[in-house]
């Protein structure tokens, strides 16, 4: 069970591993020029306990379901692949914590 009143513990943490994530990619890859977003989706609908505590981090529901949350890192490149990296890191904290959460992403 998830503890939710840790939720922004959680969060915090995920965006941290974001943060890391994208600054190692640039460090050794440089700004890619492909443009886009990148997300991460959780199932969870918002009216559940999990839903509502997300939606007080930043989570908007998702038009095809469940929660998002958009450029978890705060990166303000426009690289696809930077963003993305981001993501992942913080979808794979969540995980860690028995969310279900993975990264979306769409070209620009």
């Amino acid at each position: 069970m998830i503890a939710l009143d840790n939720i922004e513990s959680i969060h915090n943490t995920a965006v941290a591993a974001a943060q890391t994530a994208e600054a190692d990619f640039i460090a050794r890859h440089g700004e890619t020029p492909y443009c886009g977003f990148a997300w991460v989706t959780v199932s969870e609908k918002a009216s559940t306990k999990l839903g509502r505590a997300l939606k007080t981090v930043g989570f908007t529901k998702s038009y095809s379901g469940g929660l998002q949350l958009w450029n978890p890192g705060g990166s303000y490149t426009q690289s696809m692949d930077v963003k993305e990296t981001g993501a992942r890191a913080y979808a794979d904290v969540l995980k860690k914590f028995g969310i279900t959460a993975y990264m979306g992403s769409r070209a620009d």
